[in-house]
């Protein structure tokens, strides 16, 4: 049986010029699959907002719904680090809501770490998430809770300021303690020179080659919104496809009578034996 994986592990992983492996999840049943597929970190992300929820963006996603599906998918892991995101309005109020908020996702959800979003400007709630022993993952670049004030969501990094402003918030977080950073929607090149300069791993999404590690929105590498593609992501199926086909088919199967079958009611075998003649070839 493998290990789980630690932060410590993650830093290691970065030392030795490994790569980390990291993908979101929302359920149960998807985090038993993950958790056999050798995946480094899950992130339980305010992304269910949009990928399970049935939100435009991730602002209205509150604190009860990221217990809630940190807690589900806590069930069905035994090796990843489980971290949960901190939702829209749960840190940014100031570094005591932030503790307490990060201490639900623990202690109710079970998570193992919290991530939020933002540069300096949270660098006091970090600090005191930090000092309460909860592990904390920043978030730099294109942080969708921001996504009014960037009015869209636009590649991050693009020109020298921007570049200076991501390695000052990038080395203000790594001062904090978190153990690791995601650079979202990040220019490649300036994601490149964040990660050479930073101490802690950096996990790049839509952010090029040289993050230490990669993550993805499952729902979009496992292709469930059919139609619905992302420049930064890879699809390694069409799973929605496939879930419409069955389906499709099992509506048919219903409407002609074809299911359900003897195989599939409970009596039917036993009634079908005890109408044939004795003798009758069976």
């Amino acid at each position: 049986m493998k290990t789980r994986t630690t932060v410590p592990h993650l830093r290691r992983l970065k030392q030795r010029g490994d790569r980390i492996v990291m993908l979101t999840c929302y359920d149960y049943a998807t985090a038993l699959l993950i958790d056999g597929a050798g995946v480094d970190v899950v992130l339980v992300g305010d992304s269910v907002g949009t990928t399970v929820l049935g939100h435009e963006t991730t602002i209205p996603v509150t604190m009860d719904d990221m217990v809630r599906h940190t807690r589900a998918v806590r069930r069905g892991l035994t090796r990843p680090l489980l971290v949960a995101d901190l939702p829209f309005l749960s840190y940014q109020v100031g570094p005591e809501d932030a503790l307490r908020n990060a201490g639900r996702l623990v202690q109710e959800g079970g998570a193992e770490a919290v991530k939020l979003e933002g540069g300096l400007a949270v660098v006091p709630a970090v600090e005191r998430i930090v000092a309460a022993g909860i592990p904390v993952m920043g978030h730099l670049g294109l942080t969708p809770q921001s996504v009014h004030a960037f009015g869209g969501y636009r590649v991050q990094g693009r020109d020298e300021a921007s570049l200076e402003r991501l390695l000052a918030d990038a080395a203000a977080l790594a001062e904090a303690g978190v153990f690791a950073l995601v650079l979202e929607l990040v220019h490649a090149e300036t994601a490149r020179q964040v990660t050479a300069a930073a101490p802690v791993p950096t996990i790049g999404i839509g952010s090029g080659p040289h993050c230490d590690g990669q993550v993805q929105v499952v729902h979009d590498i496992l292709g469930l919104f059919p139609g619905q593609a992302f420049r930064h992501a890879a699809r390694y199926a069409e799973v929605g496809e496939l879930i419409q086909g069955c389906v499709t088919r099992y509506a048919a199967d219903v409407r002609s009578g074809r299911f359900p079958a003897a195989p599939h009611s409970v009596g039917m075998d036993e009634a079908a034996a005890e109408a044939q003649p004795p003798g009758s070839a069976k």
